[in-house]
């Protein structure tokens, strides 16, 4: 007789699993007005919509909380936000300027890797190390550059979706201050895979704007945000109309969606540093067993400081793409790479930018990513550890077949 086992998520990377509190208040607001209406149904939606904005606006504000509500621009995700925030056209200490050249980095979202609405020809794409984290070298070129030519603009990935590597934000902002000349840079930081899993203080980042995600921290899908530590220093409105979120962004708020990321961001503000520790603790038994039954399998980006949550890794003879469809079919859900072209699966850009780095690694294998959350049991980890470790084995027994043929 079959026993059919229950399914594991490990793709929270791609979209965490939503959230108790987030489904009850998605819920609760459909039934509400209209949050531009002035009568009391428009008022209820109003201060449904306000106090998700304060709650978002928490979870990124640090110890201090130092992040107004009013700074929070609602979007209807993170790519919506970074197209609004990767443009030329900028208030910069209340003056419109035009912002000339972008700088991204080879390993990150399309979102902002392809350079948003700035011509081809104005985009800077940095090079990355071995671990995937930002030459500081490079950044210094451009931003010396940009010192002399006019504002110029650096919107990186704060941590990269696919290996988890955060970027050395104290670092970045250090190179861009020493060579600001006559001219800003400005610094927007997706915050997407961070926000929710690691401490968040925009003001401390010293970044001029984050762009977050809903559902990524357990919200429903549909719903970003933009966060701007300062009024006076903004992105042009991408899309006019109406003039909601105080003429940043027109359109009838999606109040259902909004709810549900105010009531994931108090679950993350509430669950605090626990958050990390007890999914560090997880990440690093996932690898120690993985590297104990598996000596030849390699761990991207671990020589540098990643999320708590997520791990990327690449085996001899084990193509990401064929290893995906068996755990699918054995009942666990991974990646093979970032969840962000409409389903496809190829050739990971990410791995592709760490070879070209010099890392010893084989592009066309590509590489599986696990990411997990504190819902995730150690169970779980384990049995995907003991799948993965059967295609390896089946992969090596194949590789040594075709050797002696």
């Amino acid at each position: 007789m079959n026993v059919r086992r229950e399914r594991i998520y490990l793709d929270h990377n791609a979209s965490a699993p939503l959230l108790p509190e987030a489904r009850e208040a998605a819920v609760a607001a459909l039934d509400l007005g209209n949050p531009s209406s002035t009568h009391r149904e428009g008022r209820a939606a109003r201060a449904a919509c306000e106090n998700a904005r304060a709650s978002v606006a928490r979870l990124i504000g640090g110890a201090g909380g130092s992040i107004p509500a009013e700074n929070v621009v609602f979007t209807s995700g993170a790519t919506e936000a970074a197209t609004q925030l990767l443009s030329p056209h900028w208030l910069i200490g209340g003056q419109a300027v035009e912002i000339a050249r972008v700088a991204v980095l080879e390993t990150d979202h399309p979102a902002t890797r392809e350079g948003g609405r700035f011509a081809a020809e104005a985009v800077t794409r940095l090079p990355v190390d071995q671990n995937g984290v930002i030459d500081l070298g490079a950044l210094a070129a451009f931003a010396e550059a940009a010192a002399k030519a006019g504002p110029a603009m650096l919107a990186i990935s704060w941590a990269n979706s696919e290996t988890g590597v955060i970027q050395p934000v104290e670092a970045i902002r250090a190179v861009l201050e020493e060579r600001r000349g006559d001219h800003s840079v400005v610094l927007v930081l997706d915050a997407a895979q961070t926000a929710g899993r690691i401490a968040v203080d925009l003001a401390a980042t010293g970044a001029d704007a984050l762009i977050l995600s809903g559902h990524k921290m357990g919200a429903a899908k549909g719903v970003g945000a933009i966060a701007l530590r300062t009024l006076a220093t903004r992105p042009f409105t991408l899309l006019r109309g109406g003039g909601q979120e105080r003429g940043m962004r027109a359109g009838t708020e999606a109040l259902p969606a909004i709810a549900s990321f105010g009531a994931a961001a108090e679950v993350c503000f509430a669950r605090g540093t626990d958050t990390v520790a007890r999914l560090s603790a997880m990440r690093e038994r996932l690898e120690e067993e993985l590297t104990r039954r598996l000596p030849q399998a390699m761990i991207l980006g671990k020589g540098a400081e990643r999320l708590p949550n997520t791990v990327a890794m690449v085996h001899p003879g084990v193509k990401a793409e064929t290893a995906q469809i068996a755990l699918d079919l054995a009942g666990i859900a991974v990646s093979a790479g970032s969840a962000c072209s409409s389903g496809k699966v190829g050739p990971s850009h990410v791995v592709a930018a760490l070879a070209k780095a010099g890392l010893d690694v084989d592009q066309a294998l590509g590489a599986i990513r696990v990411s997990f959350g504190l819902e995730t049991d150690e169970g779980a980890l384990d049995r995907f550890v003991c799948e993965y470790e059967r295609l390896a084995c089946r992969a090596a027994v194949k590789t040594r077949s075709a050797a002696a043929a």
